[in-house]
């Protein structure tokens, strides 16, 4: 089977993360997806969301697509995450599986400063996805994949929270509910 991985904060997961994977499947002929919920990316600070609510709010995002799925091994893993750590293990455990893993450009240009990225090289096919404002330049080999440009990020959509600004539309319907639920992102939180 050929595998993309999506690996992420998803704090929150949004609109922008589901149209990359679904893109990305669709034109590399891909099974499945899976979204790989971080527990503490080490080029990141702390999410903001608690990793159950991470977990939960990408349950909410992915249910409607029988083609995407979440694994959590690195948020069972705890500590910060590396990539190489968690192909290791996904490629030990599923031998009969082809990964495919999926970047931003922006990732693309920080490459070269991955943990143990010359291994990496050769577990896994990178794919790269364009960005605004960035190229898909790299001494790495590195799929590309057109994908339709939608301008949402994880941090403008916490900071409208914030406000009590509207995120409709930039988050599935089933987050932003779980969301308001729970207070996510709200005021009293920061």
């Amino acid at each position: 089977m050929k595998i993309g991985i999506l690996g992420g904060t998803f704090d929150p997961p949004h609109m922008g993360h589901l149209i990359i994977a679904e893109q990305v499947r669709s034109q590399l002929m891909l099974d499945e997806v899976w979204f790989i919920p971080s527990n503490q990316p080490p080029h990141k600070r702390e999410a903001r969301a608690s990793v159950d609510e991470r977990l939960q709010m990408v349950k909410l995002a992915i249910r409607n697509n029988p083609a995407f799925h979440m694994n959590t091994i690195e948020v069972k893993r705890l500590g910060k995450s590396y990539t190489i750590e968690t192909i290791q293990t996904l490629t030990k455990e599923f031998t009969n599986e082809h990964f495919h893993f999926i970047i931003g450009a922006d990732m693309v240009q920080y490459l070269p400063n991955w943990h143990r990225i010359d291994e990496l090289i050769g577990l896994i096919d990178f794919v790269g996805v364009k960005r605004k404002g960035y190229t898909l330049q790299t001494p790495y080999p590195v799929m590309d994949v057109e994908v339709p440009t939608i301008e949402i990020s994880s941090t403008v959509i916490r900071e409208r929270l914030k406000k009590r600004e509207s995120v409709k539309y930039l988050v599935p319907d089933a987050v932003h509910d779980f969301i308001k639920e729970h207070d996510i992102y709200g005021s009293q939180r920061s």
